[in-house]
């Protein structure tokens, strides 16, 4: 094997009182792609900057081969002090590089190279650097969450793009189908040292929680060993002790192991404050139309959402999602059509923008609104303390000011206390910015089993399949159509994916152009999920009927509400409970099996 262009050997790092970095390692061959994968706070951004060269470490070595040219993305790029786009993306052009390609590459993102810096959306900002990173053709490039804040049609460009440049790369990000589909090696960064898998993240988890496992066997063994020479110790015969300092010294020595041991930080652990029960129509829309400065951006839309739905919205930046939001919510009123709400809605919205905090605010008052030390969670009070634990913030960090927090902490805050409102329909914008993979999975498993409505406004492709029952996707001119199932169900229906707007779509490289749909418009069919209700929902009913059955038998019994009244409220209550799941679960199985005869016609 040939000599790594990039290469960091036990590198140390420490700031504060904790080593952040504490031997870690990454090498990088020509062409190759590595993600870098971590939780939040592991080090993964700083472990870059020091592979960029921008931070020097306490110990260790950096080697780059001579003549190794490196590109860095970093999270929050700086355009201050130039005039236009052209002008900060040419300047990281080195002598002898293509200065058509800076041109080329700002057009294929979507932004015009004479934009001044200062007017710049988060999305475009994060476009240019991307032009700046790209444009060059480095032989490595450093990309620091490089699909923050960009559309499905640009992650999707990006994508295609770096999967036929010759650099090498270096990943960091949140985006599972990102990493899945560009990166053939996995570097994890955990407790300050690096592990590498030579493949793909799709297979990383499955290696990951095999070393835990061990690791958690190893430190068992360790454990009960401790408490064996504990015992020997303090119950064995003084003299015998004396004879036996080397087992003494052993068994200090496993002492120091434990408490030097830095475990793995715990699971985040979610729990929605759950409102009461909406009726079972959430929300009803009615061709609803809304134009803003003569341009429409919902057109006719007519669209029923029932309690425990998931809707996915997708569509590119300026297409309308959050108008649409807006709209669907009552927050706006259409041009013309009607929305109506069911009854005992409460929603909270997750917003993704991180500056709602104020920088000032510590992370205690910031989960208590500054009312005291106590945060009521599904009707219980508990301290703030504990449930910063929740979210993986130490005690420590309770008078920490929000404003000196990571992204990804900022984005836990931002979880923590929309889930601690009571509500049972969550609003979420781009919830998954900025968090890390093992709190992406919790939230995942939230909102799967969560009994109210969720509407999710997304660009993660992963994420979407995993969490949504439909998703409106956004077709042009004001027009949204509704797909069973996630992100993947609707390209198989519809034949493509989110395309960008006409206006930019000209611009990109032949490489990102989605693939053609097929001449004929593509056949509607039955999703994965609807397929398996289909298939579960006789079972279910049947098995209500049964259980109805049985309590109504209880109930028939003329001496029960004499003897216990207490026992005949709660089998009334608990029949009248199957009665309702029965009548929904008869109703979707009914508009299942209509959709389906319908498709086979």
């Amino acid at each position: 094997m040939s000599a790594p262009l990039l290469s960091l050997q036990d590198i140390h790092l420490r700031f504060g009182s904790q080593p952040l970095l504490d031997g870690a390692a990454l090498a990088v061959g020509a062409g190759e792609k590595v993600c870098l994968v971590g939780r939040n706070g592991s080090g993964k951004s700083t472990l870059l900057k020091v592979a960029a060269g921008m931070i020097e470490a306490d110990d260790g070595e950096r080697i780059v081969q001579q003549g190794t040219t490196i590109r860095y993305l970093p999270q929050e790029p700086d355009l201050s002090g130039f005039k236009t786009v052209l002008d900060y993306v040419e300047a990281g052009l080195a002598p002898g590089d293509d200065a058509h390609r800076a041109r080329t590459m700002i057009e294929a993102l979507g932004i015009s190279p004479d934009a001044a810096p200062a007017h710049l959306s988060g999305g475009e900002t994060r476009r240019a650097a991307l032009a700046r990173a790209l444009a060059p053709e480095p032989d490595i490039l450093l990309l620091d969450e490089p699909t923050n804040h960009l559309d499905l049609p640009a992650i999707e460009w990006l994508e295609s793009e770096l999967r036929g440049m010759r650099s090498a790369l270096v990943l960091i990000s949140h985006d599972r189908r990102f990493l899945q589909n560009l990166s053939d090696a996995t570097v994890w960064l955990d407790r300050g040292r690096t592990r590498r898998l030579d493949k793909g993240f799709g297979e990383f988890e499955t290696w990951r929680d095999d070393i835990l496992e061990r690791e958690a066997t190893e430190q068992h063994k360790l454990d009960r060993r401790i408490l064996a020479e504990t015992a020997w110790a303090t119950a064995g015969i003084p003299a015998r002790r004396k004879r036996n300092q080397g087992r003494l010294r052993a068994l200090t020595a496993m002492r120091q192991t434990r408490r030097d041991a830095r475990r793995v930080a715990g699971d985040a652990k979610m729990v929605v404050s759950e409102a009461e029960l909406s009726g079972k129509l959430v929300i009803e829309a009615k061709n609803i139309s809304k134009a803003f400065d003569g341009r429409t951006v919902v057109a006719d839309l007519s669209l029923r959402i029932q309690r425990g739905d998931r809707l996915g919205i997708v569509g590119p930046n300026g297409a309308g999602k959050t108008t649409l939001i807006k709209l669907l919510t009552g927050q706006l009123e259409p041009d013309a059509g009607s929305i109506r709400l069911g009854a005992n809605v409460e929603g909270v919205t997750l917003d993704q923008k991180r500056e709602a905090l104020d920088p000032a605010t510590t992370l205690a008052d910031a989960l208590t609104h500054g009312h005291g030390e106590r945060v009521v969670i599904a009707g219980v009070a508990r301290h703030v303390v504990s449930y910063m634990k929740d979210f993986l913030f130490q005690p420590e960090q309770a008078r920490t000011p929000v404003g000196v927090l990571s992204g990804g902490e900022r984005g836990r805050v931002m979880l923590a206390r929309a889930l601690a409102k009571p509500a049972n329909l969550l609003i979420l914008d781009e919830p998954t910015n900025d968090l890390d993979l093992e709190t992406l999975d919790l939230l995942q498993e939230l909102l799967a089993d969560h009994p109210g409505t969720v509407l999710l406004v997304s660009h993660d492709r992963d994420f979407l399949d995993r969490v949504v029952t439909s998703t409106l996707g956004f077709e042009g001119d004001g027009r949204w159509v509704e797909y069973a199932g996630g992100y993947s169900d609707m390209v198989s229906q519809r034949g493509k994916g989110v395309e960008a707007p006409e206006q930019s779509r000209t611009a990109r490289p032949k490489a990102a152009e989605p693939r053609p749909a097929s001449s004929a418009a593509p056949k509607r069919r039955l999703g994965f999920k609807e397929t398996h209700a289909l298939k579960t929902l006789p079972g279910r009913i049947e098995a209500l009927q049964g259980e109805m059955a049985k309590l109504q038998k209880i109930l028939d019994d003329p001496k029960l509400y004499a003897r216990d009244p207490a026992g005949f409220a709660r089998t009334a209550a608990a029949l009248e409970e199957k009665r309702t799941a029965l009548s929904t679960a008869e109703d979707e199985w009914l508009a299942l099996e209509l959709l389906r005869e319908e498709l086979e016609a």
